[in-house]
């Protein structure tokens, strides 16, 4: 590993890091004079920072007390389950699933008087692709859309002020059955042909799976607010829940993700990033395993990039647990952080789903069966702790000091468009020998994708996945990029006017990396590239003709105007084969961004500070496995204690969420930390006295800066004694029981400047 660059700035240093390399080194401290509290931690709900989604009524065990709760499914007794979750304080949302759900009223042709079970999705053999047994995928015609405003006027007259369509999924090896063929002839004009029969087929079928979905939601949005206007005088936002785009190609599945920007009557997404779709495996190196953390990075990565620029929300998913009821409490904490931290080291975003289902979460034994146990106490006071935190990552100030910032890796759309047969046995190579052409096996597993991503993540380099459809929506889009990296090997450009964003880009000095031999398939499938007055084999072609360069450039370095594009013919599955080939690939990087003026910095970690915040991560499969020290004074956030350390040491494959104590505000008291909500905080004279707020049942942990000592703590009017004071960090520990309703704590004698 080269020594970092220690001397790149004169900003003033608050936070010493210990690089693997053995070379102290320093993240610029963030020189704040804010109005606000820092942390900021009593915070209006209608800001609708944190939320979840709960199926379930009312339980005071699951109340997470977070800003937001989506009331899950739009049956009869959603009314009274909204009205309570109303009660409980919460903004009313509502989220019901848009590709499937208990819909067997309109199945079975109650609702309008014909049976709808020919509208599930089927794949090649005939058979039905369920959600569960009775629960199939629809094939979203426009009476399931009608069908569906029945239950989202339910919604909205319930009082939802915001609705979440949940999961627009059409599978990629579906396409058979009687209504998506009636939906072919309609679309494209002509006799329906089988999906696998031909590339072709498969391409085609798939766009027109993206475009059933963004029709049925821009008419499903566009009416039901039209609706809550005309019957409520009232504005509905309307959402749309969704995995990233990179777990929707990697399992298979067509969506329409960034085709929902141009739809004026959706506000916004949720990225459903978790550890079911994070421990997905891939290849690295030659080997292929589990990486949640990376994969989640990738994952919120693209999604950030996706509304990145427009006026859209997202929030972050994270899930405690997962769907796989199989694993323990351990294996769900561990991924629960790796996937909650990948999240942090995206700035772009800072607002949150902290939990699907908080119901398995609280109440459930895990793993499932005799074994089972509920969860930890120690994991309870974390996870609330996490969930409260999360509402004061707004940050203005960032800083990844000491790392090759601006580089990113394009994806599309589009590669949900090439994802099933004949995909897997058309043009493939028979082995690993070719470095032109992917194997089955790569091609199914988007070795791709993650052949231009994994070898600099894995360095260290802050990679960004780089929505392309975006190039030609939001002006300024690639601003803060340096160097770009793109293939078409697994994905196609929608649109031509793409290369002139990217083909502007370059020539203003950007450096393009293009990757790829074009010996895959789908270059053959009829688009905008093969079908126009010109004709191209291939949608490079065409790209490198913006570029001022041959259509059939060869391999090299070329100059573009005020930048370069650099062209390696090599399939980019062929850099995952093994350690040799990633490197190879590095030094492909490292060539373009000092072509950009820049260094390529190459390290076994990444620490980012979001204002008072420190996010750091290790990565094992690195450039060595030397752990990272961090040297300051910091509340550790993941520590159920909340502990406050001047020395945390991560390992290879760890975590850390750290609040500096030197980038808070000099007012106290000030809450640092909590494991439940502050409802209310009073400061009179030398006293203070706050109402908090937990899960029912959840260890409270709580942190707080005051000048001195309280001379007395009361917990509900009863004077306690279980607290610790630390006098070094002029902090106290406060540890109780947690209530719903809320607990209210009074600290005497602990001085104060604030009115």
């Amino acid at each position: 590993m080269k020594p970092s660059n220690c001397g790149a700035t004169t900003t003033l240093f608050l936070l010493a890091v210990v690089s693997a390399s053995g070379v102290l080194c320093d993240l610029p401290a963030v020189a704040a004079q804010p109005v606000a509290p820092v942390p900021d931690l009593v915070t209006p709900r209608t800001d609708e920072r944190t939320g979840f989604q709960e199926s379930r009524p009312y339980g005071p065990r699951y109340d997470l007390r977070t800003d937001f709760a989506m009331a899950y499914g739009i049956d009869a007794s959603l009314t009274e389950r909204l009205a309570r979750w109303r009660e409980a304080g919460y903004v009313p949302h509502v989220m019901t699933g848009v590709a499937w759900g208990q819909y067997q009223d309109f199945l079975n042709g109650e609702v309008d008087g014909r049976e709808h079970w020919d509208e599930g999705q089927v794949d090649a053999r005939g058979n039905p692709i369920n959600h569960g047994a009775t629960v199939p995928y629809m094939v979203p015609s426009v009476a399931f859309a009608d069908y569906l405003e029945i239950g989202v006027k339910r919604a909205i007259d319930a009082g939802a002020v915001a609705v979440h369509l949940e999961e627009p999924e059409f599978w990629a090896r579906a396409g058979f059955s009687e209504a998506f063929q009636r939906e072919w002839q309609i679309f494209y004009r002509e006799p329906w042909q089988r999906p696998d029969s031909s590339i072709n087929a498969q391409y085609r079928a798939s766009k027109l799976k993206y475009y059933l979905y963004r029709r049925t939601l821009d008419r499903l949005c566009t009416a039901m607010k039209e609706y809550a206007l005309a019957r409520h005088n009232r504005e509905v936002r309307f959402y749309v829940p969704t995995h990233s785009l990179l777990n929707y190609a990697q399992w298979k599945i067509v969506s329409p993700e960034s085709a929902l920007l141009d739809l004026p009557g959706v506000d916004g997404y949720i990225a459903q990033v978790w550890t079911g779709t994070a421990r997905t495996a891939n290849t690295y190196a030659g080997r292929m395993k589990e990486r949640t953390f990376e994969t989640a990075y990738l994952e919120y990565g693209v999604m950030q990039e996706l509304v990145r620029g427009t006026n859209r929300r997202m929030w972050f998913l994270h899930d405690p647990i997962e769907d796989n009821p199989g694993h323990d409490w351990t294996d769900y904490r561990d991924n629960y952080i790796r996937t909650l931290v990948a999240s942090l080291l995206h700035p772009g975003v800072a607002r949150y789903e902290v939990c699907p289902w908080p119901n398995r979460v609280m109440q459930g034994r895990y793993p499932r069966g005799r074994e089972g146990t509920g969860i930890p106490a120690d994991y309870a006071t974390t996870l609330a702790v996490a969930f409260n935190q999360l509402r004061d990552m707004e940050q203005s100030e960032v800083t990844q000091a000491d790392s090759t910032t601006g580089v990113g890796v394009f994806l599309s759309d589009s590669a949900m468009f090439q994802r099933a047969e004949p995909a897997f046995t058309t043009g493939v190579a028979a082995d690993g020998s070719d470095p032109t052409r992917a194997t089955s096996d790569e091609v199914r597993d988007l070795a791709g994708f993650y052949g231009l991503t994994l070898p600099l993540l894995k360095h260290g380099v802050p990679v960004r996945p780089v929505q392309l459809d975006n190039l030609a929506r939001t002006p300024g889009y690639l601003d803060d990029f340096k160097v770009l990296v793109l293939s078409y090997e697994f994905m196609k450009p929608m649109s031509p006017g793409l290369h002139l964003a990217l083909a502007e880009w370059v020539r203003g000095g950007g450096v393009l990396l293009y990757v790829g031999a074009d010996t895959d398939p789908f270059h053959e499938a009829r688009d905008w590239w093969n079908e126009g007055l010109v004709s191209y084999r291939s949608p490079t072609e065409h790209l490198l003709q913006q570029l001022g360069l041959p259509r059939d450039a060869a391999e090299g370095d070329y100059p573009c105007g005020d930048g370069r594009v650099i062209i390696a013919r090599r399939h980019p599955a062929y850099y995952t084969r093994s350690a040799d080939n990633a490197d190879e690939y590095r030094q492909l990087v490292r060539q373009a961004v000092e072509s950009a003026g820049g260094r390529l910095i190459e390290r076994n970690h990444l620490v980012m500070r979001r204002g008072p915040y420190v996010i750091a991560s290790v990565f094992d499969e690195s450039v060595s496995d030397e752990p990272l020290t961090l040297t300051g004074r910091f509340v550790d956030l993941l520590d159920p204690q909340l502990a406050t350390r001047t020395i945390v040491t991560l390992q290879p494959n760890q975590q850390a969420w750290l609040l500096d104590l030197e980038q808070t505000s000099e007012t106290r008291p000030l809450l640092l930390a909590a494991a439940g909500r502050v409802e209310s905080w009073d400061v009179q004279g030398d006293a203070l006295e706050y109402v908090i707020s937990s899960p029912e049942g959840t260890p409270v942990a709580a942190r707080l800066l005051l000048e001195r000592e309280p001379q007395a703590v009361l917990i509900d009017g009863q004077q306690v004694d279980s607290f610790e004071w630390n006098a070094e960090s002029h902090s106290l520990l406060l540890r109780h029981a947690g209530r719903a309703e809320g607990v209210r704590v009074r600290l005497e004698g602990v001085g104060g400047d604030q009115p």
